[in-house]
């Protein structure tokens, strides 16, 4: 009887300080991996093993997931799958599933679907009839609600803000009455302007918290008031690294009425009176009808406000 055809080494293994590791047998399916978001010892055993059992890898970047797998003596096959060629490579990944093949998803650091293509595929797999298998890990969203010192009862991750100011804070003056911690990523050459308009729109008293570079060795977590995080990143050098930015509910006290005047006033900038008092009655909390009432002298010029 011939030998059967041994595998390349380190292909369906994996290794941990030196100590190789047989990767498990895994039923055919969509297998979400979390990876680490910056220390590459934050994964789990179980995410080794899936990746090394996998037929296939989809990644949002090849490169940087070679980094992860090259560590751990992973050698199985990589492909890249991100927005810019989500609509080719579906079919190829739906493709492998239909063949009953193990495919690994994976995102450049932290969990798949956050703020990444991944959920169409997700969607794509489940209306095919595929299993879908999370496999749970790090997440820079989690990992920052830790430190912040905010509420974390309820919260809500709002992704990255528009790139313009006024897409920006028209956002924000959406989320301004959600009765929980909002959470952000931001780019570090956008945190100075979005801290700013955080403040204007939010207001400069809301607690808030920026926290960079998690689990990294320059690990920063810094708390303040909505005012003093947007003064001290106006200051200086854009920083360095991921940004997740987060802030507190809404102070449950009403807001003074020469602050409800300036609101109204940047609204009526940009918006008609109607929809000026109602994105104002969304960020208060106050009654629609009396906002509408002062917009109106606002704009006739008969209000006493700033």
């Amino acid at each position: 009887m011939s030998a059967r055809p041994t595998e390349p080494a380190g292909h369906g293994s994996f290794s941990i300080d030196g100590h190789t590791l047989p990767a498990p047998a895994l039923a055919p399916g969509l297998y979400v991996v979390s990876t680490p978001i910056g220390n590459l010892k934050d994964i789990t055993i179980r995410a080794l093993g899936t990746l090394a059992a996998a037929d296939l890898v989809a990644c949002e970047d090849t490169r940087v997931t070679a980094v992860l797998t090259r560590h751990y003596g992973i050698r199985a096959p990589l492909i890249a799958y991100h927005e810019h060629n989500a609509e080719q490579q579906r079919p190829r990944i739906l493709a492998a599933l239909a063949e009953g093949k193990v495919v690994a998803l994976v995102s450049d650091a932290g969990t798949p679907l956050v703020s990444d293509p991944g959920f169409r595929l997700v969607g794509a797999a489940v209306e095919a009839g595929h299993a879908v298998y999370p496999i749970p890990g790090a997440s820079a969203l989690l990992a920052a609600l830790v430190p912040a010192g905010l509420p974390t009862d309820a919260f809500l991750f709002a992704g990255f803000l528009p790139n313009r100011t006024a897409g920006r804070r028209k956002r924000l003056t959406a989320l301004a009455a959600v009765p929980a911690t909002l959470v952000f990523y931001e780019s570090p050459h956008r945190i100075a302007e979005s801290l700013a308009d955080m403040a204007a729109v939010l207001g400069d008293a809301r607690p808030a918290a920026v926290a960079r570079e998690l689990t990294k060795t320059f690990e920063t977590v810094r708390r303040g008031t909505l005012a003093e995080l947007a003064a001290a990143f106006g200051e200086g050098p854009d920083p360095r690294g991921e940004i997740v930015i987060l802030v507190g509910p809404p102070l449950e006290t009403e807001p003074d009425a020469a602050d409800v005047d300036e609101r109204l006033i940047a609204l009526l900038a940009e918006h008609p009176v109607k929809e000026a008092a109602r994105l104002a009655a969304e960020a208060t909390g106050l009654a629609k009808r009396d906002l509408y009432q002062r917009a109106l002298e606002l704009k006739a010029g008969d209000g006493d406000g700033p």
